[in-house]
């Protein structure tokens, strides 16, 4: 059974895992399909450097995990609930838009 401390502090890593909009950028992309960073570097426009550091960040968090795929690596969400979260996320941002409007 969780504590209202392990929640408090799974909500807050997911905070900071996303304070970064390249992090968002991730998550999103991964939301759509598992990618090898290769893919994501050239998808996002970034370089495999900078890719790697964001990828280890979202490790560190928990919200992504590596699957070995022959001698390469890919990257997917660590639960498919991870993405339906994103999505009520960007609704509820979206809502909120709007009623300030």
């Amino acid at each position: 059974m969780m504590t209202i401390a392990s929640d408090i502090e799974v909500l807050a890593r997911f905070g900071r895992a996303l304070a970064g909009p390249i992090r968002c950028r991730i998550m999103l992309a991964l939301c759509q399909a598992p990618a090898h960073p290769a893919e994501l570097a050239d998808a996002l426009g970034i370089s495999r450097t900078r890719l790697s550091n964001h990828l280890a960040r979202l490790r560190d968090c928990g919200l992504v995990v590596t699957v070995p795929v022959g001698r390469r690596t890919r990257y997917e969400l660590a639960d498919e609930c991870l993405g339906h979260a994103l999505d009520d996320l960007r609704t509820a941002v979206v809502a909120v838009e709007a009623d300030r409007a």
